[in-house]
């Protein structure tokens, strides 16, 4: 029992980077960008998430609002870093697989190089801390699986209701799915599928930067050259294996966090077990795997998908 009550734990904390940053990705790709750039959005959001509170306080305790100027700066390089993105695949046109890898090994790159220039070492953050809801808390079992986590890891599971009513419900959702589904008819219809395009990578940049600085403010506590270590790539597959939608995305990041979580537990619950290589990969072979066999997905992709748009184009 207390193996599944601290996997369940561990996966209602771990799910939040990767539902954020697979929520961003979403919007990107409702609106006719591919964006395989996640991984180093991330990767910057993370190092200015633990940059910022080192430099006011170094290891020590800072202020609350210090630490939430760190999740908003990685926010806002990540939504800068979504506009670049724009920049070439949008107004340039280029190839967006081929610019995707780019700014993946730019972001990552400058993460390292930044960390190395300003900090020089590993070094540790106090960040968020956990804290768990009176009363709610000492429910049994559900109590602490559910309300002993950081305020943070709670508006991220705001985020899919949030989202989900944005793409669905909203007009502004509507010409995203229209900027990524039709553009031409879009376009003729007065919207500006460019724009729209552009405010999408926005938006997506800037919550793959906020999850990436959450990952050192309220996870690890702390930054190195690997930390995102291919959540970028797992939440690009996410949105494919959760068809677009954010509630089917959400369920598959609880899915993947679920595998993680249970290896690391079975580690430590059950020391003997010889085969820790395998329980390493089971995550990552779970998706592959819920991918291989999910082949309807595409059905639901937006036409789109990967397309430059040329309004100057006839066809």
């Amino acid at each position: 029992m207390e193996l599944m009550i601290n996997t369940l734990t561990l996966t209602a904390r771990f799910t939040v980077a990767l539902l954020i940053a697979s929520m961003g990705e979403m919007f990107n790709q409702k609106s006719g960008i591919f964006n395989l750039g996640c991984e180093g959005i991330m990767s910057m959001g993370a190092f200015l998430g633990m940059l910022v509170p080192f430099l006011y306080g170094g290891a020590g305790t800072v202020p609350g609002y210090i630490n939430a100027a760190g999740l908003i700066a990685g926010a806002l390089c990540g939504a800068l870093m979504g506009l670049l993105f724009g920049v070439v695949v949008i107004s340039f046109r280029a190839p967006q697989g081929i610019a995707g890898i780019g700014l993946q090994m730019f972001g990552v790159g400058l993460a390292g190089t930044f960390f190395r220039s300003y900090i020089g070492g590993t070094q540790s953050i106090t960040g968020i801390n956990a804290k768990a809801i009176p009363v709610l808390s000492e429910i049994p079992v559900l109590g602490p699986i559910l309300f002993t986590h950081n305020p943070v890891v709670y508006i991220a599971y705001l985020m899919v209701p949030v989202a989900w009513y944005i793409i669905f419900k909203t007009p502004w959702g509507l010409k995203i799915r229209a900027a990524g589904t039709y553009p031409k008819a879009a376009d003729s219809l007065g919207i500006n599928v460019n724009k729209i395009r552009y405010e999408s990578l926005a938006v997506g940049g800037a919550m793959a930067g906020f999850a990436g600085a959450f990952l050192t403010l309220c996870q690890a506590k702390m930054f190195n050259a690997g930390i995102i270590s291919g959540r970028g790539f797992i939440a690009v597959a996410l949105v494919y294996f959760g068809q677009w939608h954010p509630v089917k995305i959400f369920l598959g990041a609880l899915l993947f966090t679920f595998a993680q979580s249970l290896q690391t537990q079975i580690q430590i619950f059950v020391p003997q077990f010889g085969y820790y290589e395998f329980l390493t990969m089971l995550p990552y072979i779970l998706v592959i795997a819920v991918l291989a066999f999910n082949r309807k997905s595409n059905k639901f992709g937006p036409a789109a998908l990967g397309k430059p748009f040329n309004r100057e184009q006839r066809v």
